[in-house]
């Protein structure tokens, strides 16, 4: 009798595992499911880039020289002006002194030619006249007494060399005082050697201020490649100068990224070494053309605020970008699209009395991980994720927790020496 029981039992379990086993065949293989909910969702790029001045200037001497004294030290902030190098300079001081020396004489001969030379050259012309007019008189007089029979000849011929040496007296008192008129040959000249002086004195203060090395703006001392005792000559670099002006920060983005970026758009921005003091950012300009080399664009980026003191020439920073954000949509894993995504076209598989459905979706903005669905669902649906299940195939769900976090996009280009990082792509939702 208890083995007779203990047979009927046996059946009866048996029985029991094959229609569990028959139902769950009935319902399908379990997949797991989410709810279509609407969420926030941000997109944004991050990539890495330098901090950059507006303008980098090199300061050299443009004499050859001796150094005697070198004002600042790396690091150091000049007002423009400030002297940064003195070269020896008593050999040019020196030639400065005998340029001011000719041009002085110079200035004296001339103001003497309009003042005493004038005036002597006038006398000179009203003693000729005088002259002249005594050297006429007398041969007047000599021709009445020859004609009279009282002078000889030979009188006549001394009274006549008389005027003409008084007229030739004449004509060049009159010339002298042409010459030292203002538009006269004498004034001119001095005139002239007046100007040469004065350029050369000119030149000799070039020359002299050449010796001294200032700062051409507001700057910041980057590099100091001079010391003094060193003899510098023109073309080489003594230091090296951030000219002031508002921070940016320079990047290389893929150019696979060109279409998400704008100028304008709001960024945070973060130092590896200082990694709890963000800052705001925002795009400045994108470069009109592309890299061939490294298939990159270039990218600048203004601060919203004063930099942080930590910055320096050449740090390297991260930047998150902004580029789209939707306070709310319909929001799906990218695990959720079926086959190839065609343009704006993808399709979905949901849930309906027990069996998968293959739905067309339309596509909005698109993230790493995470997808915006403009038409084809409604908030409520259940959107099967991952499995094997096909269109028209009994499944049973279940329903599985998800929303979009951050990921990379492809393989991140991370850090190399030498080289600025790549390019990558980071989603958000709710963030």
């Amino acid at each position: 009798m208890n083995k007779r029981r203990w047979v009927l039992g046996l059946g009866a379990a048996v029985l029991v595992v094959a229609a569990a086993v028959g139902a769950m065949a009935l319902q399908g293989p379990q997949v797991d499911a989410l709810l279509v909910q609407s969420a926030p969702l941000v997109r944004t790029l991050q990539f890495s880039a330098r901090v950059a001045t507006l303008s980098r200037v090199d300061v050299g001497s443009t004499i050859t020289g001796r150094v005697a004294e070198v004002r600042v030290a790396e690091g150091a902030q000049v007002r423009q002006g400030d002297v940064l190098v003195q070269l020896e300079a008593d050999e040019l001081r020196a030639a400065l002194a005998q340029a001011v020396a000719a041009e002085r004489q110079a200035q004296s001969r001339l103001v003497g030619l309009r003042s005493s030379g004038r005036s002597a050259a006038q006398a000179a012309r009203a003693q000729a006249d005088a002259t002249l007019q005594a050297a006429s008189a007398n041969l007047a007089r000599v021709q009445q007494l020859v004609a009279q029979g009282f002078y000889s000849a030979a009188q006549l011929d001394e009274a006549q060399r008389a005027v003409e040496v008084a007229r030739a007296q004449q004509l060049s008192a009159q010339a002298q005082v042409q010459a030292n008129s203002d538009a006269g040959t004498d004034v001119v000249q001095a005139q002239a050697q007046l100007a040469l002086a004065q350029a050369a004195t000119v030149a000799a203060q070039a020359r002299l201020a050449q010796t001294t090395l200032l700062a051409p703006a507001d700057a910041r001392v980057l590099v100091r490649d001079v010391e003094p005792g060193q003899i510098v000559q023109p073309g080489k670099a003594l230091l090296s100068l951030a000219l002031a002006g508002p921070t940016q920060l320079v990047a290389q983005v893929d150019e696979r990224f060109l279409d998400q970026l704008l100028p304008g758009q709001k960024a945070s921005v973060v130092a590896d070494a200082f990694a709890g003091q963000r800052f705001a950012a925002r795009v400045l300009t994108i470069a009109p053309s592309v890299d061939a080399q490294r298939g990159a664009i270039e990218v600048k980026f203004a601060l919203e605020q004063q930099a942080p003191a930590f910055l320096r020439e050449d740090m390297t920073l991260s930047v998150e970008v902004e580029t789209a954000r939707r306070e709310r949509a319909l929001v799906l894993p990218q695990a959720a699209l079926r086959g190839a995504v065609v343009g704006d076209q993808a399709t979905v598989l949901v849930l309906q009395e027990g069996r998968a459905q293959a739905r067309p979706v339309r596509l909005g903005l698109r993230a790493l991980d995470a997808v915006e669905v403009l038409d084809g669902l409604a908030e409520g649906d259940t959107v099967l994720r991952g499995g094997t299940a096909q269109a028209g195939d009994r499944v049973r769900a279940r329903t599985v927790e998800w929303s979009a976090g951050s990921a990379t996009a492809g393989a991140a280009q991370g850090r190399s020496q030498g080289a600025d990082a790549g390019a990558t792509l980071t989603n958000a939702m709710g963030r």
